[in-house]
């Protein structure tokens, strides 16, 4: 029974560790990936579509990003996207693809950035905590039913803040990797 507690806390912080690594990808640096823009919502025929569903992207040069609609009467539409996007940059479409040129960063906008960063770690660390708090009721609940003895739930609670600890030192490790890669020129 404290095994599935154990079992359930730790899915649910893999899901949050691999939605933070997902989510630092589309934070852009001086190099350029396909992350960048594929969570882009497009709106096709009235419905908001993931740019990736819509074109083939690549990074064909560290500075280049290429998207290549299937359906090229949605070429206005993905350019449109993308001028409204957080990225901060001006697609050049040729009628059959787009190309997106990535600037290096400022100074400034890296300091910025940085910040993003911080403060999306910050986010995780709490949500990991809530999943903690959740699997802490759940072994109270199970020790106020009987089902498991105040020494096994002591021996759980302990458990519980090394799954804890554990991950939230890989949010941060993957937070400090971030920001080093956004302060390199």
């Amino acid at each position: 029974m404290v095994n599935d507690v154990f079992k359930s806390m730790e899915d649910k912080m893999k899901t949050t560790a691999k939605a933070f690594h997902a989510d630092l990808a589309t934070i852009r640096t001086g190099h350029a990936t396909p992350a960048l823009v594929e969570h882009i919502k497009v709106d096709y025929a009235g419905v908001p579509t993931p740019l990736i569903q819509l074109a083939g992207i690549s990074a064909p040069e560290a500075r280049m990003v290429i998207i290549q609609p299937w359906d090229k009467s949605c070429i206005h539409a993905i350019e449109k996207a993308i001028l409204k996007s957080e990225l901060g940059i001006n697609p050049s479409n040729d009628g059959n693809i787009i190309r997106l040129a990535i600037p290096p960063l400022s100074e400034e906008r890296r300091k910025e950035l940085t910040k993003v960063v911080s403060h999306k770690v910050e986010e995780r660390r709490v949500s990991l905590r809530n999943l903690r708090h959740e699997a802490l009721n759940e072994l109270k609940m199970m020790e106020k039913d009987k089902s498991i003895s105040q020494d096994d739930n002591k021996r759980a609670q302990i458990q519980v803040q090394k799954i804890t600890d554990a991950f939230i030192a890989e949010i941060e490790k993957l937070g400090k990797d971030k920001e080093r890669e956004l302060l390199e020129v």
